[in-house]
Order: C-alpha cells, then structure tokens, then sequence
C-alpha cells in the first residue's frame, strides 16, 4: 500500500537522529530531483558531508540518498542534468555514485533547451539506470534530440563509459561507432599535458575583485587585459571595444602577480557562447603584436610553462589541435554543458611536441584546413 510521507528529503534521512530510516528498504527507485546548487556552508551541505558524501547540488544529494535507499540488486532511474558526468565539482559525487551501482543505461538529450524549456535549464539532461552493488558489464547508451524524437541506441562494455585508468572518472557516451572512433583516434595520442611540459590555468584577474585596476583607456604601466570577447578566428584582438576595460594597471604586489610575463601562450574560453558550433575555442597570444606583459581574465584557460609563455609553433600548435572537429567531438562524449573547465583540458590526449609543433608551423585559416591538417595527422 502506497504512503505519502511529507518531510526534509536530506535533513530527515541523515544522521544518527534521523527521522526517517530509508537504508535499503526499497528495490526501485524512480526520481526527477531538483536542481539547485548546495552552498558549502548550508545546512543540507553540512547534512550530507556528514553522511559521507558531498554534494555540490540538490540532485547530487537525492541521487546519492536514493542509492543508499536501495536494496543491494535494487535499481535506480532518474532523469538529471549532464553535469555530474565531467569536472572537479562534482568529483567526490561521481566517484561516490559509481562505487555505489553499475550503470546499466544512459540516455542523453541533444538538445539543451527543448527537454525542459520551460524550466530555464540550458545543458544537456539524461536518463540513467543503475543497480546498487553490481558489478560492472555492458552498458546500452542512446540518445534522441528531445522527448520527442526518435532514439538510436548501442550496447558498449562497460570500459567505453568509465575507463578504468581515469583517475576522475568521467563518464563518456559515444552514442555511435563514429564517437568510438574519434576516442580511439584521441586516446591513442601519446601525450598528456604533463608529458609537453605544460601546464593550464584559469586566469589570474577576477575583474569584481579588482575595479581599482581596470582602465578603459589606455594608462601608464599599464598592460593588457585580456577577455574572452577579445579572442577573435584563433588570435586574440586586442584592443577591442567589447563592454569590458582592456588595460590592468598593477598598483600593488597582489596586482603584479596576475600578470604574466611577455609570450605566447595558448587561450581557451571556459564558456562557449550558444551560437558557436564548437565547445572548445582557443587562440594564441602573439607577443610580437603586443610586446610586454599580459593579464588573462579569469573566464579564460590559460596554456603556460612554469608560469611563462610557451614558443610560438608549440602555442600554435595546441591551438590548431584544440580547435579541430576530433576534439570538439570527442569532448562532447563526456560533457553536456558549454563550460570548459582546466581540469577537462588536463584530461585530454595532444601529439608529440614535434608534432604539434609541425601543426603550428601550417598556416590554417578556416575549420576546413585545421580538421585536414589534424586528419592526415592522426592517419599517418
């Protein structure tokens, strides 16, 4: 018989005073959670921290009392955003979901705007099965654009979602042979960042936090500020009359350590705007257009060694592979939402230093010339 229980999801079934006492009583758990993000320092937060799990968001937190509510062989279905699948945020969650049940179907939604057009959420959402305390087999992946449409589905092994040797155990769905594909094609490169001896980092300049610094007109030992509105077709166009002050002038130690020395350096936006075709968009910062040091805005990616600029045919180079179609499609297997973070770009797999160097040395101009020049070099 069916009982409706009115109470506090999160604050009711955790603790040693719990009010409800939900640990493996069910076999079937069917959920649309809410969304909303957890602040640290919230009760609910606080609450879940204390059950051994922290979630960053209202879902994560009912995804992760859902499974504990389940019966070892018990089953979970949920619908949520994409998000948890990549990404720092929600590291601690994703690896706490997956040591708790074995996916057995994920079903994504193309489109970021249809599924719930009426609630405002703008990135991918998908439908998940799991079983709680399974072991690990195949895994039917599909995906239509909406609700509506119709659906193409695969079974994969259980590997080709979660790899077994990603320390942040990304989810990925490759919904066709063709993703399978292009992931092998990007695995199989021999590099990670660390092997280039190069690292990547936000931008230093958190604009709110430093209006004493910013100019809209040009000033004394003053340098250029950089913004993602400034990266224009793979260079960075700077000055450029976007709203935003284009010149940081240090007045203090504090303000000095955001810059960073003369030199070309490689530059991702951590959000790609809705009508770019491409999730990762980099650039290249040429010193020989504007000598001297730079500020990077903090909605920047920044490509460095040590803090300082890389050559120019390694920064040209990282910026033709970023920007190829094999890369965009292959981010897309384990992210549905635009925001690019340094830790998805530490994941990924680059060329050898002289081939991304010989990248770097072809002048490319249009998508057409970059996914050429990076197809013969994956064929070869």
């Amino acid at each position: 018989m069916a009982e409706a229980v009115e109470a506090d999801f999160i604050l009711d079934t955790t603790g040693l005073d719990a009010a409800l006492n939900l640990e493996a009583q069910f076999d079937l758990v069917i959920e649309n959670p809410p969304y909303g993000k957890l602040a640290v320092s919230s009760t609910h937060r606080t609450a879940m921290r204390a059950a051994g799990v922290d979630a960053p968001n209202l879902y994560a937190a009912f995804l992760a009392l859902s499974v504990a509510a389940l019966r070892t062989g018990g089953q979970i279905v949920a619908i949520t955003p994409r998000s948890f699948f990549n990404g720092p945020y929600f590291g601690a969650f994703r690896s706490h979901l997956l040591d708790s049940i074995a996916l057995d179907r994920v079903h994504v939604f193309d489109s970021r705007s249809t599924v719930f057009a009426d609630t405002g959420v703008l990135q991918e959402n998908v439908i998940f099965s799991g079983t709680r305390g399974a072991a690990p087999g195949v895994v039917e992946l599909s995906v239509s654009r909406d609700h509506t449409d119709d659906i193409v589905s695969r079974v994969v092994p259980y590997d080709d979602v979660v790899f077994p040797d990603d320390p942040n155990r990304f989810i990925r769905v490759a919904t066709d042979a063709d993703d399978t594909r292009v992931a092998e094609q990007v695995l199989s490169q021999p590099c990670a960042l660390t092997d280039l001896g190069v690292q990547v980092s936000t931008g230093r300049v958190v604009d709110f936090r430093s209006r004493h610094a910013l100019s809209g007109v040009e000033l004394p030992e003053a340098v250029p500020l950089i913004y993602p509105g400034n990266l224009r077709d793979g260079g960075v166009l700077w000055p450029r009359p976007i709203r935003k002050p284009q010149w940081f002038q240090p007045t203090s130690d504090k303000d000095r350590a955001m810059l960073l020395p003369e030199g070309w350096y490689t530059v991702v936006k951590r959000f790609s705007a809705k009508e770019e075709r491409r999730r990762i968009v980099a650039s290249v910062w040429s010193p020989s257009d504007n000598p001297g040091e730079v500020a990077f805005e903090n909605h920047l990616n920044v490509f460095h060694i040590g803090g300082r600029g890389l050559d120019e045919d390694l920064a040209r180079g990282i910026s033709v592979w970023l920007n190829s179609s094999v890369i965009d499609k292959f981010f897309r297997t384990f992210s549905g939402h635009t925001q690019v973070n340094a830790t998805d770009l530490r994941t990924l797999r680059f060329p050898s230093v002289e081939t991304l160097r010989f990248l770097g040395r072809n002048a490319v101009v249009s998508q057409v010339e970059v996914d050429s020049l990076v197809k013969k070099l994956i064929a070869a």
